[in-house]
């Protein structure tokens, strides 16, 4: 159909709405509610333009043959500049996170509002989760974290309550997110505009322990940060900066620096050697992997039918932990309460498992992405211009496959590659699994172990393991990450995160693995080491006492 869009004639798909045609010919609306790939519910009325001399929000509204469109007229942008006023009444005017990523300063700037008529109404108890805090004083009512709890993790842990003035986000009942069925993905995070919600920062912890001497202070970093945290100090997304983040890190002042890749070479050994268990024993399968904390807690709240099914192995993190505290401990003659264990991790609900009492955890703080580019900061470190330096042994070396962990898809790869070789005591021509690649939701395949046929998927993104789930029980072998993308799209990432981002993370990961001499879990030879001098042998009863846990069943509400 053929419209008018600030007076000139196109040609346009009468099933794009206002903002989508504008875009598409290169002009800029501002928004904030909207997210791609989302259905708008127009509720921040920051879009707004005449249509055939109304004012419309044009995230909303679909226009028909021969509207007349304007959309930066002096009526639509007062409109707009009246509409940020009033939402500024409701926001607190101050900033938790850099002014450059805050959408809505840019936007203040933009429609060039510097002062506000209207008195703050809000006065609102900061929600301090484990995982997640919640500010509804620093909130606009936009719905973007409510959408994305619902729309793409389907957990529904948060909606709007009350009317008026007295709108606001809450969990149910009024609770605290830690009551409720939250999974600490952190998604809303990256979805906030404002900065609204945050993680629980360790960073004030972390610098105190680095100053005491008495501490041997250990950090370890898990896949995704070395093709993510470059974004924080001005590099493209997926550059790998591995040498210059472990530089960094030491000069931070930690004792060690670790690599949680080793920590997923041991969590491959011991996943790998658990199905090869069940293959022998007939099940049951499908077995799930649980490598992600935020799908431990989906499932604790959900899918209490699954228990028998998930792995018993810790996560990377959590296994190297342990390893640091004790089989370092004695080769370093070091004694564990002297210990303190650093995670870098691309996600908040680390920080929940890291406090979970059933795992006895081996770590004691863990930091997101953002908040370690903050520590290399604190001690004003300049980035770019490290030399690069190598991890430390003896946790320092690993594989290809414990690289690939930071993408969706790439657990069940690395797992592959070691179930493959050690059920069939043969040589993959390729290590390579393109099939389990890539950004589709549920991603298929199969493979032969021994003449016998195993069928193999992995989901991310809470609406896509529901799909998945559905279904689980036509599979013997599942990965389940709760972050759309795995852990490069994690919660404790680099704002912006976005498709776009997440893809060029995944190639950054799968260039590292296809450049690397070791591209198995079983070639590691720290990990062969491991099992030499300390663990025995995968599945012993000392790795099942240090490396395997279990879950308990939590209320849906």
């Amino acid at each position: 159909m053929k419209i008018t869009l600030n007076g000139k004639t196109i040609e346009c798909d009468e099933g794009r709405v206002i903002y989508g045609i504008c875009r598409q010919n290169n002009i800029s609306i501002p928004s904030l509610c909207s997210q791609k790939g989302l259905r708008s519910e127009a509720r921040c009325r920051v879009c707004l333009v005449e249509m055939d001399g109304k004012l419309v929000t044009s995230c909303s509204t679909y226009p028909k043959e021969g509207s007349v469109i304007v959309t930066d007229s002096e009526r639509a942008k007062n409109a707009r500049k009246r509409n940020i006023e009033l939402m500024m009444a409701g926001h607190a005017h101050s900033c938790s996170i850099d002014p450059n990523a805050n959408q809505l300063c840019k936007l203040l700037k933009e429609v060039g509002l510097t002062e506000f008529r209207f008195k703050k109404t809000r006065n609102y108890k900061q929600d301090l989760g484990s995982s997640v805090v919640r500010d509804n004083n620093k909130c606009i009512n936009c719905g973007r974290c409510v959408d994305t709890c619902s729309k793409i993790q389907t957990i529904n842990a948060i909606d709007f309550a009350g009317r008026g003035h007295n709108e606001h986000v809450t969990p149910y009942f009024e609770k605290n997110l830690s009551d409720v069925s939250c999974i600490k993905c952190g998604q809303c995070i990256l979805n906030c505009p404002v900065g609204a919600i945050s993680e629980r920062e360790h960073l004030t912890e972390v610098i105190e322990v680095l100053k005491n001497k008495k501490k041997h202070v250990i950090v370890q970093v898990a896949p995704s940060i070395r093709v993510s945290i470059g974004e924080e100090f001005g590099y493209e997304p997926g550059t790998i900066v591995t040498g210059k983040m472990v530089a960094a890190l030491r000069k931070c002042g930690f004792s060690k620096v670790f690599d949680v890749d080793l920590g997923a070479d041991m969590t491959i050994m011991e996943e790998a050697s658990e199905f090869l268990e069940r293959l022998k024993k007939g099940g049951p399968f499908p077995m799930i992997t649980t490598c992600c904390p935020g799908w431990i807690l989906f499932m604790e709240h959900f899918y209490h039918d699954l228990f028998n099914h998930m792995s018993s192995c810790k996560s990377p993190h959590e296994m190297l932990g342990m390893l640091t505290k004790t089989y370092y401990a004695k080769k370093a003659g070091l004694s564990k309460k002297d210990i303190v264990v650093v995670s870098v991790m691309p996600c908040t609900a680390k920080k929940f498992e890291s406090k979970r009492k059933e795992l006895e955890s081996g770590v004691d703080y863990v930091l997101t992405t953002r908040e370690a580019a903050k520590l290399i900061k604190h001690f004003k470190i300049d980035f770019k211009k490290l030399s690069d330096e190598k991890f430390d042994n003896p946790l320092g070396t690993s594989t290809g496959a414990g690289t690939i962990f930071g993408a969706t898809g790439g657990v069940m790869e690395a797992a592959l590659r070691t179930v493959y070789e050690l059920g069939t005591n043969k040589k993959l021509e390729s290590p390579d699994f393109k099939v389990i690649r890539g950004m589709d939701g549920i991603k298929k395949g199969k493979v032969i172990i021994n003449g016998r046929e195993i069928k193999f998927a992995a989901a991310h993104g809470g609406a896509n393991v529901r799909k998945l789930i559905e279904e689980c029980h036509d599979y013997h072998f599942i990965e389940i990450m709760a972050c759309p993308g795995g852990c490069i799209g994690g919660g404790g990432q680099p704002i912006p995160t976005n498709l776009e981002i997440i893809k060029k993370r995944a190639e950054g990961l799968y260039s590292s693995d296809s450049k690397d001499h070791l591209r198995r879990s079983h070639e590691n030879p720290i990990v062969k080491q491991i099992y030499k001098e300390y663990l025995d042998y995968p599945l012993s009863p000392k790795a099942e006492k240090l490396l395997h846990t279990k879950y308990k069943k939590k209320s849906e509400f």
